[in-house]
């Protein structure tokens, strides 16, 4: 296992890199741990409501860039851009096909079990979240679980000596638009929750400062 000095080192160099060293590209190895750590990440359910879209092709980026004002610097310098899709109510309805997809073929549940499991899913967006309230509540709740995802995948980063910056400055209907059009996404199953950017530092990192412990924790 990993150090605690280790853990705390990485999370120091961490930080919201603007700007990366464009000649500089992270290597497929360790590119590829990242992805896998956003797989592995925990989920409500276990049912994934994410999407990882992988944007090398610089040409895409470009017609990212005019409705993208949060990622200006890191559009044009990053190894490696992600955009990462949250599932909306279409797919993650308790009655959906995804979710019955999910439960048989990734968790491979028996009948009882598996109908077992969507009941209890069922009451949770009926009645505890009252997800099915509205759509955009679905989407939010979604939304939210695609960070658990973008914090590991950062820290992982971290740990490998990787920067990263996670990015919500964009405009987001006419980034939806250009994602309908140039990636094929289907608005109706999937919306963008976040971007996040990867590579390695052009510029010196900024102390970093955060209020104290005592500041933000309180036990009882």
């Amino acid at each position: 296992m990993i150090e605690k000095n280790e853990i705390l080192k990485a999370f120091n160099f961490r930080h919201a890199c603007k700007v990366f060293d464009k000649d500089k590209k992270i290597s497929s190895e360790d590119f590829d741990t990242i992805l896998e750590v956003g797989r592995l990440s925990p989920s409500s359910f276990g049912f994934e409501p994410w999407k990882f879209l992988v944007v090398q092709d610089m040409k895409l980026r470009e017609k990212l860039m005019p409705v993208t004002w949060g990622a200006q610097g890191t559009l044009p310098t990053a190894s490696h851009f992600v955009i990462i899709l949250a599932r909306k109510e279409k797919s993650m309805r308790y009655d959906a096909d995804y979710i019955t997809q999910m439960m048989y073929d990734v968790h491979h549940l028996e009948e009882e079990q598996a109908e077992m499991r969507r009941g209890y899913y069922e009451k949770f967006q009926k009645e505890d979240f009252k997800l099915l309230a509205n759509k955009r509540a679905m989407v939010d709740w979604a939304a939210k679980q695609t960070y658990i995802a973008l914090g590991n995948m950062m820290s992982t980063a971290a740990m490998l000596g990787i920067d990263s910056c996670p990015i919500e400055g964009f405009q987001k209907d006419e980034l939806e638009a250009i994602m309908i059009e140039e990636f094929g996404m289907d608005s109706d199953a999937f919306e963008v929750a976040v971007m996040l950017a990867f590579g390695y530092r052009l510029n010196t990192q900024n102390e970093k400062t955060r209020q104290t412990i005592e500041q933000i924790v309180e036990w009882y």
